[in-house]
């Protein structure tokens, strides 16, 4: 009796592909990138391997990616970078990673929402100020007309600008 044949398809390889960047499971991450897999492939909504590694705090994945040709400002369907993704979740070391490979600070998303914006939204204070230490604009509009330093005086916050611009 002969084994069937198992094939995939190429969705079916690029959801596995990024589920091991999600897991963190870089042996497995090298293997699909040693076999041919771009490391910015992308699933349906626009999610690739280091967008997720990067949303599941996978800081050894997203280097491993970055290593491999990953675009660190790469855009998901919504227009969101794993830059902005990181900010609302507050993963300052991955943070670091991506602005050190090339990571546009203030790339804004469809809605013109920034990681800086994330950052203060989430209430992840020390995000927002390695951002603003980094450079980050706080005075960048969404399509609401907001900015991140309005998003933080609604919120409490506006300490961060004071803090980030004294001597």
């Amino acid at each position: 009796m002969t084994q069937p044949e198992m094939s995939f398809t190429p969705e079916q390889i690029t959801a596995l592909f990024i589920d091991a960047a999600r897991n963190g499971e870089n042996d497995l991450v090298r293997q699909f990138l040693e076999a041919g897999m771009l490391a910015d492939c992308a699933d349906s909504r626009g999610y690739t391997p280091l967008i997720v590694a990067t949303y599941n705090d996978q800081l050894d994945t997203a280097s491993l990616l970055l290593d491999n040709g990953a675009d660190p400002n790469g855009v998901d369907a919504k227009g969101a970078t794993a830059l902005s993704g990181v900010a609302f979740k507050g993963y300052e070391a991955i943070a670091r990673l991506l602005l050190e490979r090339g990571a546009n600070i203030d790339q804004a998303n469809h809605a013109g929402r920034t990681p800086l914006m994330f950052a203060i939204m989430f209430g992840r204070q020390g995000m927002a100020r390695l951002l603003l230490e980094r450079g980050a604009n706080p005075d960048i509009r969404d399509t609401e007309g907001l900015s991140a330093r309005d998003l933080a005086h609604r919120q409490g916050l506006g300490s961060l600008f004071a803090e980030a611009t004294a001597p």
